[in-house]
C-alpha cells in the first residue's frame, strides 16, 4: 500500500475509533486495516495509537501524524479536483452536523438545491443538539449556535438571531401579556435544559440588567421539545427567533417584552481542529451563508467566504 492510502487508512480509524469501524467504511477487512497502521508504525519508527476506554485512541506522535495526514489528503483532492478544472464540480461526500430544529426549519428545505448544484456530490446530514465530537464522528463541517466552547476548533460566524420571550397568540389571550420581565413570574415557562438554558433569565436596556426566576413547570433537553410545548399553548419560551420563524410569520407566534433585550443567538460553522476546510466544506458553507442571508430573522455579521 503506497503512503497515500496507508495515511488514509490511518485517518480513518482515527476517526472512527476502531480498526473494525475503519474497515468498514473503506469496504476492507480488520487485519489489512490492522496491518496497515503496524507497517506505518514500523516505518516512523513511533507508536502511533493506544486502546482507551472509548477505542483506538492517538498517541501524542499520533495525533501530530494524523493532522499532518488530513491536511495531505485534503491538498492531495485540492490538487486533483484543480486539474480537472472547475467546471468539474464538487463530488464525492460531505458528513455535515446540524441541531434538529434549525437544520428541519432552515437547513433540510434548501439541501436538495444544493445537490442539484453538484451532482456528484453526497451529502450526509447528522441531527443532533448535542456538540458532537466532530473528529470522532468524521464530521467535515458543524453547523452549531450558541457560544463558543472548544477554541480547539475552527469556527466562522455565519449569522445570528434575536433571542426572544415568544409564546402562542392563544396561550396569551389566557394568560395576559407580560409588560415588564418582573411579570414572568406569574407565567409558566418552558425551559430549555441545555447549553446554558435555565430558570433565571437575564433583560438588559441601556445600562439596566434584571434578573427573573421563572416559573419552570416543564423542563425539556431537546429543542423540538420546547418547541412543541410551546406550540401547544404550555407556557413562555426564551428562545432564538429562527425556532418560530414560520409561526411568527403567520402569527401563531408573537414576541413580548421587545423593549428589553437577551443575548443574540450566534450560528457558527465548525471544522475539526487541525485540518483544512475542504472545497466541499467550503461551498457548503457559503451556501448556508446564502440561505441565511435571505432568512429576515437572522443577521449576517461576515462578509463571503473565499473560494
Amino acid at each position: 500500500m503506497d503512503r497515500m492510502a496507508a495515511m488514509e487508512v490511518f485517518v480513518r480509524v482515527v476517526e472512527a475509533g476502531s480498526f473494525s469501524a475503519a474497515g468498514r467504511s473503506l469496504n476492507v477487512g480488520q487485519p489489512a486495516v490492522s496491518k496497515t497502521v503496524a507497517q506505518l508504525e514500523n516505518r516512523l519508527g513511533v507508536k502511533l495509537l493506544v486502546r482507551s476506554t472509548r477505542g483506538l485512541a492517538p498517541t501524542e506522535a499520533g495525533l501530530g501524524f494524523y493532522e499532518r495526514a488530513c491536511r495531505s489528503i485534503e491538498e492531495a483532492d485540492e490538487a486533483d479536483l484543480a486539474a480537472r478544472g472547475a467546471g468539474a464540480g464538487l463530488s464525492g461526500k460531505l458528513r455535515v452536523c446540524a441541531a434538529v430544529t434549525f437544520a428541519r426549519i432552515h437547513l433540510m428545505p434548501h439541501v436538495p438545491r444544493f445537490l442539484e448544484q453538484h451532482p456528484e456530490l453526497d451529502i450526509e446530514v447528522v441531527l443532533d443538539d448535542r456538540n458532537i465530537d466532530l473528529l470522532h464522528e468524521g464530521i467535515d463541517v458543524g453547523l452549531r449556535m450558541g457560544r463558543l466552547v472548544d477554541s480547539a476548533l475552527t469556527a466562522r460566524k455565519i449569522a445570528s438571531s434575536r433571542i426572544a420571550v415568544l409564546g402562542t397568540q392563544a396561550y396569551f389571550e389566557r394568560r395576559g401579556v407580560p409588560a415588564t420581565p418582573g411579570d414572568l413570574v406569574a407565567h409558566d415557562a418552558v425551559v430549555y435544559a441545555q447549553r446554558g438554558g435555565g430558570a433565571v433569565w437575564t433583560f438588559r436596556r441601556d445600562d439596566a440588567e434584571l434578573s427573573v426566576t421563572v416559573r419552570s413547570r416543564l423542563r425539556v433537553t431537546a429543542a423540538e421539545g420546547v418547541r412543541a410545548a410551546v406550540l401547544s399553548d404550555a407556557g413562555l419560551a426564551v428562545a432564538s427567533e429562527w425556532m418560530f420563524t414560520p409561526e411568527l410569520a403567520d402569527g401563531t407566534v408573537r414576541s413580548v417584552l421587545t423593549d428589553w433585550e437577551l443575548p443574540r443567538l450566534d450560528l457558527w460553522a465548525m471544522f475539526p481542529a487541525g485540518r483544512t476546510a475542504t472545497a466541499k466544506a467550503r461551498a457548503f458553507v457559503r451556501f448556508v451563508e446564502e440561505v441565511m442571508a435571505q432568512e429576515p430573522r437572522s443577521a449576517s455579521p461576515v462578509a463571503p467566504l473565499a473560494e
